[in-house]
């Protein structure tokens, strides 16, 4: 049987018209609309300790378009409409499911600027996307080419922070195919001074993207900060430079991390990580910007869908387990280990450097759980004995 094909969205730049710019914007603004006003539709219903469910907003949404109020909701395109209605349901479902908070009001300001198109609501023919309501292609820097005989299910544009327009077009790709199974296995400890220290002994450096740009961010935001608050054309234009700055941090950032993480993908064909707590560090004042520079939850979605996609295994081991403190060769583990310390010699004799051992104990246990399901704990007293831990390979549905 062969492989489920992947879909994977294309995402490219594109410069809209004037005219292009006004439709995409009304129809932002629709799609925000018509998500908050459901969203207090549900929540009214829920206090009510009533259920409402897509169907009944979506009869919602065509009796609020033949208000006097709500009558320019039928001047947009309806389906990017009906599937601000299908988030918002998916959104319920998530939260119904715990695995989600109750879902929030979208921000004129803060929230994303984005509409989906499905395929009745757009035209694409001979590398050409003409969106509903429009009488032109939009104008797509077609920077690498799409599957060949691609046709999109879905559409979604979208405008970030910076001003820059973006369309996002979901195919399914043949190309992607499991690669073919090696014996090779690496561990990989994650750190602030090197992002990653691999089992190898291999050690990446950490380019902190943010703190290169450090100071051009600072002078965009002092130059924000003494704008007059409000709606003025002033502040738009220092916000707009504050967002490029930020913006020109997140592609390079995005960038390494996709390199990295497919040469790991495609070099090994297991990969032992820590289940690292990252919300919870965030909320440290001392290490928060630095644990943000280095996007440590970014790494571990990447390696996660790649590791679906090309048939590889990752499995994240107990943020609790002591691989800083453990002895890869005799399994000794320590009493104390401040983190100023980079290398230290065991009683056996072996002297290790910190992160590289971390990394060697990771892939170890990790390959424990591959195998049985449970992982390994050194107990303190008694050097190389073994006790279950919540472990298990990551195998969860895209």
């Amino acid at each position: 049987m062969g492989a489920t094909p992947v879909k994977r969205a294309f995402k490219y730049r594109f410069f809209p018209s004037d005219v292009q710019a006004a439709e995409l914007s009304r129809t932002f603004g629709c799609v925000r609309k018509v998500y908050n006003l459901a969203l207090a539709a549900r929540t009214e219903a829920w206090m009510r300790q009533e259920r409402v469910n897509y169907n009944q907003t979506s009869a919602m949404l065509t009796a609020w378009k033949k208000t006097e109020e709500l009558a320019y909701l039928g001047d947009v395109s309806s389906v990017p409409l009906q599937q601000a209605l299908r988030h918002l349901q998916t959104a319920f479902t998530n939260f119904f499911g715990r695995r989600a908070k109750y879902p929030r009001f979208k921000s004129r300001k803060r929230s994303r600027r984005s509409a989906e198109y499905t395929a009745s609501a757009f035209r694409f023919r001979d590398g050409r996307l003409t969106l509903a309501k429009m009488a032109q292609p939009l104008d797509i820097v077609w920077s690498r080419p799409l599957p060949e005989g691609a046709l999109p299910s879905t559409v979604t544009v979208s405008q970030d922070a910076a001003g820059r327009w973006y369309v996002s077009l979901l195919c399914e790709d043949p190309s992607v195919q499991p690669l073919p199974a090696t014996d090779t296995a690496v561990g990989i400890d994650v750190g602030l001074e090197r992002l990653l220290t691999l089992s190898t002994g291999e050690k990446v450096a950490n380019p902190r993207h943010e703190r290169r740009d450090h100071a051009r961010l600072a002078k965009a935001q002092r130059h924000l900060a003494r704008k007059a608050k409000g709606d003025g054309t002033n502040r738009a234009k220092a916000r707009r430079k504050v967002a490029k700055v930020h913006a020109r941090i997140a592609d390079r950032r995005r960038d390494h991390l996709h390199k990295l993480t497919t040469r790991l993908v495609r070099e090994n064909q297991t990969i032992v990580i820590e289940d690292l707590a990252v919300r919870n560090m965030m909320r440290n004042g001392h290490l928060a910007r630095a644990v943000s520079d280095a996007a440590w939850w970014e790494f571990r979605s990447m390696l996660e869908y790649k590791g679906r996609w090309y048939g590889r295994e990752v499995i994240a081991i107990d943020c609790w387990f002591p691989s800083s403190k453990l002895c890869s060769a005799c399994g000794t583990l320590q009493d104390e280990m401040p983190l100023g310390v980079r290398e230290w010699t065991c009683g056996c004799g072996t002297t290790h450097d910190r992160d590289v051992n971390a990394a060697k104990n990771i892939l170890a246990v990790g390959l424990t759980a591959s195998v049985c399901g449970a992982g390994v704990r050194p107990q303190r007293s008694t050097p190389g004995g073994q006790s279950a831990m919540k472990q298990k390979p990551l195998r969860r549905e895209p």
